[in-house]
């Protein structure tokens, strides 16, 4: 099962369920029960694990893609590209107006396999270069998720 984006940003993640252990009628070991079919969780930005789902659900959307490597000149369009969507530009036109989105999106990609502290750390990057206050990780997260569905 794949993971689900959803418009608000939330990820639909598939959860393996736990093996039951069950005694038959009148048998001294227990035996394996067939276990039941997975189940689904939906995670939200900031939600522990919503990182690595997301940069899952990244890959999912080019399995053949190579790692995320990210440039310099990559990494600072991806920055002014988070700041100018966190200060209420919308996510297309920011994009457009990139000189090399996928260079943006290689970094953007680079941090979010980092997990959680290289979004954090991203996030304080940001907002030192661009001004302002740090985002959240759930706010940077949120963004960066957005910037790749515009990008791909």
């Amino acid at each position: 099962m794949d993971i689900v984006r959803n418009d608000d940003g939330s990820l639909i993640v598939p959860v393996e369920p736990d093996r039951h252990r069950l005694a038959e009628e009148g048998a001294d070991d227990p035996v394996d029960q067939a276990p039941p079919p997975p189940t689904t969780r939906v995670l939200h930005p900031g939600e522990g694990g919503y990182d690595e789902a997301l940069a899952e659900w990244d890959h999912q959307q080019d399995p053949d893609r190579p790692p995320a490597v990210s440039t310099p000149g990559g990494r600072q369009e991806a920055m002014t590209l988070v700041h100018a969507v966190a200060t209420d530009e919308a996510v297309a036109p920011a994009v457009d107006a990139l000189e090399d989105p996928e260079a943006s999106a290689e970094a953007l990609r680079h941090v979010l396999v980092g997990g959680v502290h290289s979004v954090e750390d991203f996030a304080k990057e940001v907002a030192e270069a661009e001004g302002g206050e740090p985002l959240s990780a759930h706010q940077t997260t949120k963004i960066i998720g957005e910037v790749l569905t515009e990008i791909d």
